[in-house]
């Protein structure tokens, strides 16, 4: 595949030539992973510098995906922009619409890659018609179970968790059982889920095809009601994960909170904590089927040397191909985006011996890409301060809600 993948970018106009592909080139890779997802990202880098001697990958941890946000902000006009970066499946139209990322369509166009990537993973990358980042790690939301709480609250057998109505009510028994000793039904829902959770309730932040604002719409209101409710209605969710998310999934890793909707990412930290104890479930219908894809892609920075961006691309098809991203899916429990990761062996391994990690490649049926117009960067970082009001009972949620889709209408106004 690679040797494939060399020959076809050397004779594209955009390939490396001889000269470049033998050249020692450092390339400046921001990217958000750490702990275990860290260390197989480790072991894809030196995979690939040991197949090209002549290219070094300088990995850099910088933070989550609002971390390198920011920071990669105040670096462009810095001139201390890296050479590749993780850019979140949203967020990164920002950066292509200002001229900061390089359209890797002739990369991509080049490269046998293309044929080998399911069209989800395809498409998150396309903006205004260009590719400016190929898909590395790719999630949707799943609620995760910790069986041996359910059955310390009586639940033996787990009831259906399938809609609002259902979560909420396995909530309140485990709370009633097991609340005075500090565990709860339910970890407050992160970013992530919750966009899950408006789109199961039939509706969306914005819709990813027409751009309409749809903070505002009655099924958007309703869906945060019942997300706040949770935290300080029926208190069976922690006000501690709401101020910071990642309290959240710690509470429940720790075996203090019997559920939480996450990410695909956090498999295999969930099945390393609970062990047989956990069970994966695709996120609730309510008014209908549906989960946003997210996770992240590589792009390049335009700033770059001609030479370097060649040696990012060529890292950036290395670690889409099967065997990387075999080895990342069962490492991490992010999806597959390679059509043919499952005939890598590690892949077949992970597929046959945890039923739980696929779970989200089922979901992938009902999911759909999320916009990544400039706005949405707003929109994401300002929401939080939005869904903390809301949730710890600060704000009614009709109001703040419309108050935030006219600023967001505003904004997105004002940056088109």
């Amino acid at each position: 595949m690679f040797d494939t993948l060399k020959t076809a970018l050397a004779t594209s106009l955009l390939a490396l030539t001889a000269g470049t592909a033998t050249a020692d080139v450092t390339v400046e890779f921001w990217h958000s992973f750490s702990s275990e997802s860290g260390a197989v990202l480790d072991e894809i880098v030196a995979d690939f510098e040991a197949a090209n001697p002549g290219i070094e990958i300088d990995a850099q941890h910088i933070g989550n995906y609002n971390d390198i946000v920011t920071k990669l902000q105040a670096a462009i006009p810095a001139r201390r922009a890296p050479d590749a970066v993780i850019m979140e499946v949203t967020r990164y139209g920002l950066f292509a619409d200002r001229g900061v990322l390089t359209d890797l369509t002739g990369y991509l166009d080049a490269d046998p890659l293309k044929d080998d990537l399911f069209d989800f993973a395809r498409e998150v990358g396309v903006y205004e018609g260009k590719n400016f980042i190929v898909p590395f790690n790719s999630s949707t939301p799943v609620l995760y179970v910790n069986t041996a709480l359910f059955a310390e609250a009586g639940m033996e057998e787990i009831p259906p968790l399938t809609d609002f109505d259902e979560i909420l009510t396995a909530a309140q028994t485990v709370q009633a059982e097991l609340g005075g000793d500090g565990i709860f039904g339910i970890a407050a829902p992160g970013q992530f889920a919750r966009w899950g959770l408006i789109m199961a309730n039939d509706s969306d932040l914005i819709d990813s095809v027409s751009g309409e604002i749809l903070i505002d719409a009655p099924n958007t209101i309703e869906a945060y009601e019942w997300m706040a409710s949770l935290v300080h209605e029926h208190k069976v969710a922690s006000v501690d994960g709401v101020s910071k998310e990642n309290n959240g999934r710690d509470a429940f890793l720790a075996g203090k909170a019997a559920m939480m909707m996450n990410s695909t990412g956090n498999y295999r930290r969930s099945k390393d904590a609970l062990g047989d104890d956990l069970l994966v479930l695709p996120m609730p219908c309510n008014k209908t089927c549906a989960a946003p894809i997210g996770g992240a892609g590589i792009g390049i920075l335009s700033t770059s040397e001609d030479a370097v961006k060649d040696a990012a691309y060529q890292f950036i098809s290395f670690a889409a191909g099967a065997e990387s991203n075999a080895k990342w899916f069962a490492g991490t429990g992010y999806m597959p985006i390679n059509r043919n990761t499952a005939d890598q062996p590690l892949a077949a391994k992970a597929l046959e011996g945890e039923p739980g990690i696929t779970v989200a490649i089922e979901q992938l049926d009902v999911a759909r890409g999320r916009p990544r117009p400039p706005v949405v960067t707003w929109m994401r970082a300002s929401e939080y301060d939005i869904w903390q009001a809301i949730s710890l009972g600060q704000r009614d949620a009709e109001e703040a809600l419309t108050d935030f889709a006219t600023r967001t209408r505003n904004e997105a106004a004002r940056t088109n």
